[in-house]
């Protein structure tokens, strides 16, 4: 097995055939080899090969070869060989998102960053963005946006890819039918899929639940809780936080306090802002709660609310955007502070929250020591990837965490996401870390793809 990276060129000979520089010949152990099984994506062919008299890592594919084995563009990627006499090009990624299919914005608010993807990937391997409607199953060929010299989409007609990142926007399609059986698809080519699908809240405090490891940073949390329990914990705990299995951005939470003087409390965010109401006892708290939501509240989750540390009277917690690396261990790529606004139930940038990073919020809080308590909680983030990991089925590469640290220094998980959002990376000390974000989901594809070095990558 040998792996390098290589300029790929396109030539115009007709015939079938791939030009291979001398050196490029003997580092893949090619040497006297007159043929060679050229793969790319799912594109496959025996062909001819010929060396060409050129200093560095050079191939040449003739014109000919093309209309079977479908390159994206001439430029860098790999060259693996993953047995004798056989050459895989790539590896080829595929984004898979959906959009209004609009020219120049098909993937809506994810365009830029999926342009991003494109435009890094690019510099290494092959990169292509495409929405389910592209694939055309029987050829095995995709519809793709790639992207020009200059920076704009075009579509080219491209193999199914070797790998597909999943940034489908939306639980609804993401849980469909269709997507079950696009996801099933690509598995039984074996196409490596990740990541399988958003999270379901109760799903994951299930899991955790139980592990001795994680189970510690897990605050104490029950599904579709009836009166009686949400009723119990906010007594035990004076406020809790209501929220829904499927939400995100912190939409549909409640922020529940009990005051034994005062009455009951539920802050939570609405159309024209932050509301904050009082009940003057549990019933009428409840029947607030059941006309919004249904009799039965179903689908939400109670969590233990925690005393977070505070700056300026005001909670932080931390969003830990966690990735594997090129050797499949979980790393934390970046990490961004966030300094709730007056009056918000969560600290979501868009409900008035400030982004900080955590060498700043830390550092007002605890000083000299918050590079020892930014490193616990790093620790603890990998612990909850791994738990989280290894209860999956399916390919995992990519987390989101809501992490919080209370007046005790006790770290807390109140979130995980499986398509973190990436408004951390949007703060300008933490672009480097945003470029690292998106080169890790690529050093990642390396290691699904095959494209490694084994210890060495």
């Amino acid at each position: 097995m040998s792996l390098t990276f290589s300029n790929v060129h396109f030539s115009q000979q007709p015939e079938k055939v791939v030009f291979m520089s001398g050196s490029l010949m003997r580092s893949m152990g090619l040497t006297g080899k007159k043929q060679i099984q050229l793969t790319l994506g799912t594109d496959s062919l025996t062909v001819p090969l010929k060396s060409i008299d050129r200093s560095g890592k050079h191939v040449y594919l003739s014109s000919g070869l093309r209309s079977n084995v479908r390159v994206p563009r001439s430029g860098p990627a790999y060259v693996h060989s993953p047995k004798e006499g056989h050459i895989h090009l790539g590896p080829v990624v595929g984004v898979l998102s959906d959009g209004p299919s609009v020219p120049g914005n098909p993937f809506g608010s994810r365009t830029g960053y999926i342009k991003q993807l494109l435009r890094e990937g690019s510099k290494k391997m092959y990169v292509y963005a495409f929405a389910p409607r592209d694939i055309n199953w029987q050829k095995e060929t995709v519809n793709a946006y790639i992207l020009s010299s200059g920076g704009q989409f075009i579509r080219k007609t491209v193999p199914l890819p070797d790998v597909v990142y999943n940034r489908l926007p939306s639980r609804r399609t993401d849980f469909s039918n269709f997507t079950n059986q696009l996801r099933d698809r690509f598995l039984r080519r074996n196409i490596s899929f990740f990541n399988w699908a958003f999270f379901n809240k109760s799903d994951i405090y299930n899991l955790l639940e139980n592990d001795v490891q994680a189970g510690r940073y897990v605050p104490e949390t029950y599904n579709s809780p009836g009166p009686e329990r949400i009723k119990d914990m906010m007594e035990r705990h004076r406020f809790v936080y209501y929220k829904p299995s499927a939400g995100s951005l912190g939409n549909g939470i409640y922020r529940l306090t009990y005051h034994p003087k005062k009455g009951y409390f539920a802050r939570y965010r609405s159309e024209g802002g932050n509301t904050l109401l009082k009940f003057p006892n549990f019933n009428s708290l409840m029947k607030m709660l059941q006309s919004k939501h249904g009799g039965s509240l179903k689908n939400y989750v109670i969590q233990q609310g925690i005393r977070l540390i505070e700056i300026d009277d005001c909670p932080i917690d931390f969003r830990f955007h966690m990735h594997k690396n090129a050797k499949n261990r979980w790393t934390a790529v970046g990490i961004g502070a966030k300094k709730a606004g007056r009056g918000s139930v969560t600290t979501h940038i868009k409900n008035g929250g400030q982004l900080m990073t955590p060498e700043q919020a830390l550092g007002l809080v605890f000083g000299s020591r918050s590079k020892e308590v930014l490193d616990r909680a790093k620790q603890a983030a990998i612990v909850l990837a791994e738990s989280i990991e290894s209860h999956q089925s399916h390919v995992l590469a990519e987390i989101g965490f809501d992490i919080g640290i209370d007046e005790d220094e006790k770290i807390w998980m109140f979130e995980a996401n499986s398509k973190p959002g990436r408004s951390i990376f949007a703060h300008p000390s933490l672009k480097v870390e945003g470029r690292a974000s998106v080169e890790h989901i690529f050093e990642h594809s390396l290691y699904l793809s095959g494209f490694f070095r084994g210890n060495d990558s």
